[in-house]
């Protein structure tokens, strides 16, 4: 009891009674805001928050309700829901029964979000698509050091590739104060990449760290709001124009922000990012022992072959003496048969020294130029006989040919007393009509030719 007597109430007295109140108080309500966190359990149920610039309401829309809408459901749309304000006892969330929902246009931040994105996009500060070194040998992780994201990144990166070098850059990956800070370690990152570039391996301090190849900004899931440093304008340019190539991985795999799609490549999770980044070494290992089983069966089939073939080698050794034996009958042999070659060849020779001159005594040129020569004066004399026949049967054929010509000439008829009679035209005249009187014709005689002139036509 307290002072005045009153025993004090229970929680879940106070909490009843809170929710009695405000069930009592408000009724059913119409309330309008940007949807935020939305979850689907396997329950069927959907749980959300409805927020605007100042304040968020949580909102439970159970399935025998959530059923029946026909209005879709997802994280930046603006809504009108109508339902009771209430008390979830158990946990004394202050919550919102929703009972209908029905849209209310596109909302603020989701607005916002995709007019910068077109504007970043139509700049190229989305074009990057460096590879990643595989693995790195010294990773840049900018991240929180107090949230999920670094255990999972180290513990995966422990696990599969523990030669890798991490350097953690700590730095707030929500609300306001984020961008600066995830500008400054980005910046930072590079400036050490840059110095180490400029410095020769031989000046480098011994024991010095790999300088930094890669860098993995990431942080867990979260809101839109949670996430939203992630979609800043500054940061997104930063990412853009690192020197060295940058992984992110920002929330769970729905979620996909400004700096991921600046990023050279971007992985759904932090776990993800971890094992895309460095292989595992187990499967390396039992890689390595299955080429290890491979070469040492290699290694023994060959020398099993290697011991067969020096067996093989041993047998066929002998002392030196008897393979000196038989190199002198060997070349005993080989004399012989170079003897009998050359005596074969020499025989052959003079075989064909006597051929060559029996046919050079055959054709012996003085001898063919005479049997030429005869065989032209032979041919001449006959050219001369057969041109003397040709000549005579032309002369006698030419003959014949003149006496016919000179039966069907018309100079014969004229020499037997006839003429031709022509016009002045030249036209020969074949009928007393085709005169007149006093025209003048040719008469061709057989021999020379007379004018005369038409004195009258008679009539037969």
């Amino acid at each position: 009891m307290d002072a005045t007597g009153t025993p004090p109430l229970s929680v879940s007295d106070l909490n009843r009674q809170a929710r009695q109140m405000l069930e009592r108080g408000f009724g059913d309500c119409w309330v309008e805001g940007e949807i935020s966190g939305l979850a689907r359990p396997a329950s069927g149920h959907i749980y959300f928050s409805l927020k605007d610039a100042k304040a968020q309401l949580k909102c439970a829309f159970f399935r025998n309700r959530a059923s029946l809408s026909r209005t879709p459901l997802k994280d930046g749309d603006r809504i009108k829901v109508r339902g009771r304000v209430s008390i979830f006892e158990p946990r004394g969330d202050y919550q919102l029964i929703v009972d209908a929902v029905q849209p209310s246009g596109e909302g603020e931040l989701m607005a916002a979000y995709e007019r910068l994105k077109r504007q970043l996009s139509a700049e190229g500060m989305f074009a990057n698509a460096r590879p990643l070194p595989y693995p790195p040998r010294h990773l840049a992780l900018i991240t929180s050091p107090t949230g999920a994201a670094i255990r999972d990144v180290l513990a995966v990166l422990q696990a599969r590739w523990p030669m890798v070098r991490v350097s953690v850059l700590p730095s707030p990956v929500q609300g306001r104060e984020a961008p600066p800070a995830l500008i400054r370690a980005l910046a930072l990152v590079n400036r050490q990449a840059r110095r180490d570039a400029e410095t020769p391996v031989a000046a480098r301090a011994p024991g010095a760290p790999e300088p930094f190849d890669a860098v993995l900004i990431t942080r867990g899931g979260g809101s839109l709001e949670d996430l939203w440093a992630f979609n800043d304008e500054h940061l997104v340019r930063a990412i853009h124009h690192s020197a060295l190539p940058v992984m992110a991985a920002i929330g769970h795999e729905v979620d996909t922000t400004l700096a991921e799609f600046a990023a050279d490549v971007r992985a759904p999770t932090p776990s993800a990012a971890a094992e895309r980044l460095v292989p595992d070494r187990r499967d390396l290992e039992a890689t390595l022992s299955q080429q290890r089983r491979r070469l040492l069966q290699a290694w023994r089939g060959r020398f099993n072959a290697e011991s067969q073939r020096l067996d093989h080698l041993r047998a066929r050794l002998r002392h030196p003496g008897e393979r000196l034996a038989q190199q002198r009958q060997h070349l005993a042999g080989l004399d012989r048969r170079l003897q009998l070659a050359m005596q074969q060849r020499l025989q052959r020779d003079r075989q064909r020294l006597e051929t060559a001159t029996r046919r050079f005594a055959r054709h012996d040129p003085s001898r063919t130029l005479r049997q030429s020569r005869e065989r032209v004066d032979q041919l001449r004399q006959r050219l001369e006989s057969a041109q003397q026949r040709q000549l005579q049967r032309e002369r006698h054929r030419l003959e014949g040919v003149a006496r016919e010509l000179n039966a069907v000439s018309p100079l014969a008829v004229l020499g037997r007393g006839y003429s031709i009679l022509q016009n002045d035209d030249g036209q020969v005249v074949r009928a007393a009509s085709q005169t007149q009187p006093g025209q003048t014709l040719t008469a061709r005689l057989g021999e020379g030719r007379l004018k005369l002139e038409v004195k009258r036509r008679l009539k037969h």
